[in-house]
């Protein structure tokens, strides 16, 4: 009788160890704080999404090196890079990574040297220089082979956007890559977190449909299901959405007035299909994330006289995110905000990081700029507008620079701050 009740006692000590080992150096949650080992883990983290786009080691690790001076302790990238089959002679000629190619409705991995290959070598760098990354599955955009790929390939021309969260084709064949690049990491303690998407929405760059509207909670669903399912594979790394965290305030008519009109505000009507509060409060979903991009969001307000700042409606967006955080008592990331134009970053982006490290929360600008890139001599056009350019990164307007000092310094301080603060 005694050797009987032992076995679940040792088997319960051998599964706690088993835990123990496989989670050693992984990022965590606990009690609305991000930890590491059991020790806080306060960060400014920066994006790259073209950082496994690049063709040379050196530049790599050149780029980690840069961002390990800055203070950079978490990257977000790509885990995503498709083409359709009528690109690939392009893309060898060209060098571009690619992970997948579409023929037919069955998508066909990449993992070659031009391949899973480059993002391998990102993923194991990365922890030489004491970066963890978060990577994202597919995009909501057509950018870099995102999920209209899936739509227009499985679903077929003519669909809307949100089919890609309803179809059982296309969520069987966005789990088959999500498996892919699971299994491949998921014992690495260099990867911080899964996301879902970039920037889940009901539209794309193809418009909604009627199943994709305030209320009818597909995306809610989606993102539930599919954290579900990255547990199953993974139970150690956190798992996030990847939104630009815009709330459905059902009860609330809010708005603004343009010319005689009132305009209800798509960042709070449901329209886009998040709910960033209800999100929060998934068992899947281990941290919030939100992008702040007021300038894109509000051109019709953001005008000289006007009452509308940037500034100040930037603040509210923040605030509004720490406090739905706090309610549901799980870490926040401010994950893309950008400006454009030197003065308004210099003046305006240390209110919001203030702000950020106030409320406890972690902060990525968008993007990471890079200086002196070596491969093609420092100029190779990457894809779309994307190219380096005498021996920088690709630059949307939004890029940080180190010689953009007074920019530089917001984050570089901000990081010394959030370090001061970690175990």
């Amino acid at each position: 009788m005694r050797s009987v009740l032992k076995l679940p006692l040792l088997f319960g000590i051998f599964l706690c160890g088993l835990v123990n080992a496989a989670s050693k150096g992984f990022a965590t949650q606990n009690n609305g704080r991000f930890e590491v080992d059991g020790k806080p883990f306060s960060f400014v983290g920066a994006n790259s999404y073209w950082l496994p786009l690049l063709t040379t080691q050196d530049d790599v690790h050149a780029t980690f090196k840069e961002m390990q001076s800055a203070g950079v302790k978490v990257v977000r990238t790509w885990g995503f890079n498709a083409i359709n089959g009528s690109e690939l002679e392009g893309a060898l000629q060209s060098g571009l990574t690619y992970y997948q190619v579409w023929n037919s409705s069955e998508w066909i991995l990449n993992d070659g040297p031009q391949g899973l290959k480059r993002l391998d070598f990102v993923v194991n760098t990365a922890g030489e220089y004491g970066i963890k990354l978060i990577l994202a599955f597919t995009n909501n955009w057509v950018g870099y082979g995102g999920a209209e790929l899936y739509i227009n390939w499985i679903a077929g021309a003519g669909n809307t956007h949100d089919v890609f969260y309803s179809d059982p084709r296309i969520v069987a064949s966005y789990q088959r890559y999500v498996t892919t690049i699971v299994n491949r990491y998921k014992s690495s303690p260099n990867i911080f977190a899964w996301e879902m998407m970039n920037e889940a929405r009901c539209l794309g760059d193809l418009s909604a449909g009627p199943n994709c509207v305030p209320g009818t909670e597909l995306l809610t669903k989606w993102y539930e299901a599919q954290s579900d399912f990255v547990r199953k594979l993974d139970p150690f790394h956190m798992i996030t959405t990847g939104g630009e965290g815009h709330f459905y305030k059902k009860n609330q008519n809010i708005g603004y007035w343009l010319n005689g009109d009132f305009i209800s505000d798509y960042n709070f009507n449901g329209q886009a299909g998040e709910d960033f509060d209800k999100e929060l409060f998934l068992d899947g979903i281990d941290f919030g994330t939100y992008h702040l991009y007021p300038q894109t969001w509000y051109p019709e307000l953001d005008y000289p006289g006007s009452n509308f700042t940037v500034e100040d409606w930037g603040l509210l967006w923040i605030q509004m995110h720490a406090d739905s955080a706090k309610k549901a008592n799980k870490p926040l990331i401010l994950e893309e905000f950008g400006l454009t134009g030197l003065q308004n970053k210099t003046e305006i982006y240390p209110k919001w990081v203030d702000l950020s490290l106030q409320t406890q929360h972690a902060i990525f600008p968008w993007q990471f700029g890079a200086l002196g890139l070596t491969e093609d001599g420092g100029n190779r056009l990457i894809k779309y507008a994307d190219a380096l350019i005498n021996g920088a990164s690709p630059n949307d307007g939004y890029a940080i620079y180190q010689n953009q000092t007074a920019v530089w310094n917001i984050f570089a301080n901000a990081a010394k701050v959030q370090a001061s603060r970690s175990g």
